[in-house]
């Protein structure tokens, strides 16, 4: 299984792999045609002007850092998709969990003549519940915590 590069913000990746580089012996001769709106070449042209580079250049780099893994096209899933889907995932499961043990309990607690077991039930059912609870909200804290990696 290949490393997974980390997900970096495409301003910090852009100044990184977008600066002048040094001059080659040999000219490069391979060549890609693209074609861009006007509002795109205006904001390529504008951007690399800023940076003191050549369009192209601009475009060259970005297009091998995504490559090379370190950006991300809008919409792309990224490692905290899949992990914020299984956590999603995980909550219902311990949830339903927790709906059959309530049930379990408010059966026992329906009335009737009590068996003498029903007290040791409804205590584990008591204590498995509050393990349920505490489960799923650590799991949203998680959750929480992969959303925020994931913006940042």
């Amino acid at each position: 299984m290949s490393e997974q590069l980390p997900v970096v913000r495409a301003d910090d990746a852009l100044h990184r792999v977008a600066r002048r580089r040094a001059r080659e012996d040999v000219q490069r001769k391979e060549r890609v045609d693209v074609r861009y709106s006007v509002d795109e070449k205006h904001a390529i042209t504008t951007r690399a002007r800023q940076m003191e580079i050549a369009a192209a250049h601009l475009v060259g780099a970005l297009v091998m850092a995504y490559l090379d893994g370190y950006l991300r096209l809008p919409g792309q899933r990224t490692q905290f998709d899949d992990v914020i889907d299984e956590l999603a995932s995980l909550r219902a499961q311990v949830a339903a969990i927790g709906n059959n043990v309530n049930q379990i309990a408010f059966r026992l607690n329906a009335g009737g003549d009590p068996h003498p077991v029903d007290t040791t039930v409804l205590t584990q059912a008591e204590r498995t519940l509050d393990t349920v609870r505490v489960t799923i909200q650590d799991i949203a804290a998680i959750m929480n915590h992969a959303v925020s990696a994931k913006a940042a």
